[in-house]
């Protein structure tokens, strides 16, 4: 089956295979928040993205062989909701932000800084500290050495602009420049976006949009 990322609340998961990493898609909660399942398969060990809600879907999407570890790309409630529940099932090691481990409700075993690298078994991911949507959000870079570049976003960037600024013009500048800066300008076109809601999108499709975001300041 061809991955489409489109995704509902109570719906299919969806799963994107790649040589060296398995990508598990669903939607959970009232807020329509997505979670992401990676799984390396040289090792089959598991790492999940934003524990957003709905504890049971989240831990029947992962199995009996379980995760090693859990990142929350920010400190908003609508992405903790399950993740007390989820480590409490698994053991899972605690991964978030510097900025905004405070926030999280849950202990953070692992404090993130920009350009950190957390594993999930042969695979590497590149965390870029993203400032504006909340002082410590970040996005996650899998770099295949088979293909183009993924980036798991948060709520940092979206198909049609980037992440909620509550109007603080301050905010959006961080945020704008941190999102061109660190993303657009290092990954290429084919860049697979997978944001914190909603659908999919490619870095070539929002390229073209960035001086529309910036002229608008949302």
């Amino acid at each position: 089956m061809t991955y489409s990322g489109q995704v509902t609340v109570g719906g299919p998961a969806d799963v994107h295979e790649l040589k060296d990493l398995m990508i598990t898609k669903i939607a959970v909660g009232p807020m329509n928040n997505n979670a992401y399942l990676l799984r390396c398969r040289a090792t089959d060990e598991q790492l999940l993205i934003d524990a957003a809600n709905e504890a049971e879907s989240l831990l029947g999407m992962i199995g009996d062989d379980g995760i090693a570890s859990v990142v929350t790309t920010h400190q908003h409630g609508d992405h903790w909701q399950a993740l007390a529940a989820v480590v409490e099932a698994t053991g899972a090691r605690t991964y978030a932000g510097r900025d905004d481990a405070d926030g999280i409700p849950v202990p953070t075993d692992v404090l993130v800084d920009d350009r950190d690298t957390i594993r999930v078994g042969r695979v590497e991911l590149t965390a870029r500290h993203l400032v504006g949507h909340t002082p410590g959000s970040i996005a996650l870079v899998y770099d295949d050495p088979h293909g183009h570049p993924h980036v798991f976003t948060g709520d940092c960037l979206f198909p049609g602009g980037v992440g909620n600024t509550r109007k603080d013009p301050k905010a959006f500048a961080s945020l704008i420049h941190d999102v061109e800066t660190k993303i657009f300008d290092v990954l290429p076109d084919e860049t697979w976006v997978y944001p914190g809601h909603g659908d999919d999108t490619t870095l070539g499709t929002e390229r073209p949009q960035l001086p529309e975001w910036r002229a608008r300041g949302w």
